[in-house]
């Protein structure tokens, strides 16, 4: 037999209508949202040219969305709610598509997408890292996703970033880092944010070393993290080298040191910091 609830106890009945009211409060919240986007895209019409990506707002949003964050909502469903919430808004601005590179698994690549993209957003999937910045270099504002340690095809692919006109990478995902998140591949995002967009907490540079060989990396490890590959074009590697700003020097200084030969440095992008969420 169930008991009846205390006089100063809400009824389930009661609970239900509140739960009604925040869901209806809440798609009222986002419809208002699409009313402003509509005037931001008029006023970007006469006061702002580039692309809608704002790598360093984004950050610093989601930096306070997890620091506010409380209560029994899983951070993974909050996050991705509001992800979905920027990404779609973004489209909405300026439409675009996200080009996966599938070659380090077709479904960690999608989960990282949809994760952070959600499903308005059209995904086109390639294989190979040089078929996504292909794609994103022909285009007026799409994104690339490639997986940051998986390396395919024959040499650098970082290094069709390293022209002037070319797209950068922007951010790495996931940028809240945590145990079991649902879609913890870390991936580069490549695309071609306005330069005063961008965040630059770390950069990413193109390297070719004359010299590298296995005991290189840990020489280099105390300052940087760093991806190598064999670079056909010359007998030496191509590296990505991800840097705190202002930290090249020291790489540099780490790779002589060892004996090796810089062929050609090139800033190729830079991301935030990764925000780490201890258990």
């Amino acid at each position: 037999m169930s008991k009846a609830p205390r006089q100063d106890q809400p009824s389930l009945t009661d609970l239900r209508h509140e739960i009604d009211r925040i869901d209806a409060a809440m798609h009222e919240l986002l419809m208002e949202r699409g009313e402003i986007v509509d005037r931001l895209i008029a006023v970007k019409q006469t006061q702002e040219t580039g692309s809608a990506f704002r790598p360093a707002r984004e950050a610093d949003m989601m930096r306070r969305l997890v620091e506010r964050h409380r209560g029994n909502l899983p951070l993974d469903t909050a996050e991705s709610i509001w992800r979905v919430i920027i990404s779609t808004f973004t489209y909405v601005q300026a439409p675009f598509a996200v080009h996966a590179d599938l070659s380090a698994g077709d479904a960690a690549m999608r989960d990282s997408a949809r994760f952070h993209f959600g499903f308005t957003v059209p995904f086109v999937p390639h294989m190979g890292a040089a078929s996504v910045v292909a794609a994103v270099t022909e285009s007026k504002g799409d994104l690339g996703l490639v997986p940051a340690f998986a390396i395919a095809g024959a040499g650098p692919w970082w290094a069709a970033l390293e022209f002037d006109t070319a797209p950068k990478i922007i951010a790495r995902l996931p940028f809240v880092e945590r145990a079991d998140h649902p879609a913890a591949m870390p991936v580069f995002v490549v695309s071609r944010a306005a330069a005063d967009a961008m965040v630059t907490e770390t950069e990413m540079w193109s390297m070719r070393v004359s010299g590298w060989r296995a005991a290189s990396a840990g020489a280099v490890a105390a300052t940087a993290e760093v991806i190598a590959v064999p670079d056909q074009a010359f007998d030496g590697a191509g590296l990505l080298v991800s840097v705190r700003r202002g930290g090249i020097d020291a790489v540099r200084k780490a790779l002589v040191d060892i004996g090796a030969s810089i062929r050609s440095a090139a800033l190729v992008g830079s991301h935030a910091t990764r925000y780490t969420v201890r258990p």
